[in-house]
């Protein structure tokens, strides 16, 4: 959950991206937060940064963490805001999540029970919840600026935002997914699936160019699966360092009526907070993230 502020009055600008300690599940923001949380993230992300960077697969839209030239701050602002914090470019943003999957788990298992397809993707018959997929695919989704999320298929994305965009999108997300997992996995940590958001660039005029970057947050726990590879075994769920344990919790609240996925949600107790956020840092720690560089750029441009 992040907090996205302008820091001028031209609709160019830089944006101040703030990650808040607040989490979401099933589309709602849970009243309970996760201490410590959105710094660790901003961490995650600026190191998942850097690392795309150096493969130049795209351009993303951070330009650095000095917050000293943001007029109108005071000590105690910087203080608060500092590790939490991201000066971005301006972009159109795409309205469509790219996601990639690798492993049949989620509402893509949910989908191929009932189905055998995940976004219209036909899947061979007698996989596994949690089975490595073949190759990974991709399966849009479109953003809702109220309620749930939904899965939809390429051919309707496309009818949407563009078909040469949606090819462009499906590439680029199956591009970056394809180096993070190999990336994770070296380092013991299997990279499920995750999503992924896009935008054009804003000019100084405020209007879109055709500059394609990579925005929001990127493989963090609250936008991706992981696991640990040495636990991992299809046909059952996976021991996570992501925020499944408290879709987990939250969906014994429902299957006992006290929850039905609807705001405002439940109070999270203290062990799931410990739970969760010293999974994000198991991850951190295993991951072993290059420090982000201010001077390498940002990828293809």
């Amino acid at each position: 959950m992040r907090d996205v502020y302008r820091t001028g009055d031209d609709a160019s600008a830089p944006l101040l991206i703030v990650a808040t300690d607040r989490l979401s599940a099933f589309d709602v923001v849970m009243p309970t937060p996760i201490p410590g949380k959105g710094r660790l993230l901003t961490t995650m992300s600026l190191g998942w940064f850097g690392f795309l960077r150096s493969r130049a697969i795209i351009g993303d839209h951070v330009l650095g963490t000095d917050l000293s030239a943001i007029a109108g701050l005071t000590d105690a602002d910087r203080r608060m805001l500092a590790g939490r914090s991201m000066l971005c470019r301006a972009a159109q943003v795409v309205p469509i999540e790219c996601v990639a999957r690798g492993y049949l788990a989620g509402s893509g298992w949910s989908e191929y029970c009932a189905s055998g397809t995940v976004c219209a993707h036909p899947l061979p018959s007698g996989l596994q919840q949690c089975s490595r997929l073949h190759q990974p695919i991709f399966t849009p989704a479109t953003k809702a600026e109220e309620g749930h999320d939904e899965n939809v298929s390429f051919e309707r994305a496309s009818a949407l935002v563009g078909a040469g965009l949606m090819a462009r999108l499906r590439d680029l997300t199956l591009a970056i997914y394809t180096a993070a997992a190999e990336y994770a996995l070296e380092r013991g940590v299997i990279l499920a699936d995750t999503k992924f958001e896009f935008g054009f660039a804003l000019g100084a005029d405020g209007q879109p160019t055709d500059e394609l970057i990579l925005v929001d947050e990127v493989l963090t726990p609250d936008s991706s699966r992981y696991w640990p590879a040495n636990d991992y075994a299809p046909g059952r769920d996976q021991a996570s360092y992501d925020k499944q344990f408290v879709r987990n919790y939250l969906l014994k609240l429902v299957a006992q009526k006290q929850w039905n996925k609807e705001p405002p949600g439940p109070p999270l107790p203290q062990d799931v907070i410990d739970a969760t956020i010293g999974r994000y840092e198991e991850a951190l720690s295993k991951l072993a993230l290059p420090a982000f560089n201010t001077n390498m750029t940002g990828g293809s441009r």
